[in-house]
């Protein structure tokens, strides 16, 4: 099992018992160090108070179960509005909203579409793009998907 799956598995139900839904577990290198990252959500969103909250509440469990042996830094963050999609959660959330899609190789002669998600599987999904077309594209052939953010 993988270093996120094992820590997911140990903070879900305290992080779910406080009211937030855990939606990623991350362990990458940043600047040289270790990072763990839980990334919640709520409706309406997620305070920086909050994110201590439940750094706070998560940090004895796994310092009790210690299932990282080197030494690492535990962040907690909100989702963010341009959160990459990933998981089967996170194309549900974003349900009839406008993506942008960046895939490996090229699909209808393009690497980068912008859509709006009106279906979804375990291993695709189809937008509406901007011309009207459905464009179905399978999930592990997209480099990047998260919702497009237009400024005005």
């Amino acid at each position: 099992m993988k270093t996120t799956e094992i820590c997911e598995q140990l903070c879900r139900g305290k992080i779910e018992s406080m009211g937030f839904e855990l939606c990623d577990v991350e362990y990458q290198k940043e600047y040289g160090d270790w990072v763990l990252t839980f990334y919640i959500d709520k409706p309406g969103g997620v305070t920086i108070d909050e994110c201590e909250t439940v750094s706070r509440a998560i940090e004895p469990i796994l310092d009790e179960k210690d299932p990282i042996e080197s030494e690492y830094v535990l962040s907690v963050s909100s989702l963010g509005i341009d959160r990459p999609l990933k998981k089967d959660r996170d194309f549900e959330r974003a349900m009839g909203t406008e993506l942008e899609i960046k895939l490996y190789a090229p699909q209808n002669g393009r690497k980068q579409w912008i859509g709006t998600l009106t279906a979804f599987d375990a291993e695709s999904f189809t937008v509406e793009t901007e011309s009207g077309e459905a464009l179905t594209v399978k999930k592990k052939d997209c480099a990047l998907v998260r919702p497009n953010i237009r400024f005005n």
